[in-house]
């Protein structure tokens, strides 16, 4: 079951750098500027990978405590 666990770690590890990559973007999107729609449009995008990030997450702490048990 240590398979199980550090595939786990590896998906959440890498569903945070992805979170980590929206908080930028988000900031990023912000500090530009522009229009409302054109702000808006661009912070659409980054919910839609943030809730991609989150389930990744979820799945890797899944795994981990899957594994854990298991073990």
């Amino acid at each position: 079951m240590d398979i199980l666990i550090y595939a786990g770690v590896a998906l959440t590890l890498s569903g945070v750098a992805l979170l980590i990559y929206c908080i930028v973007q988000a900031a990023k999107a912000k500090k530009q500027g522009g229009t409302d729609e054109d702000i808006r449009a661009r912070l659409q995008r980054v919910i839609a990978l943030n809730l991609v990030a989150l389930m990744i997450s979820a799945i890797g702490l899944g795994a981990v405590t899957i594994g854990a048990i298991l073990s």
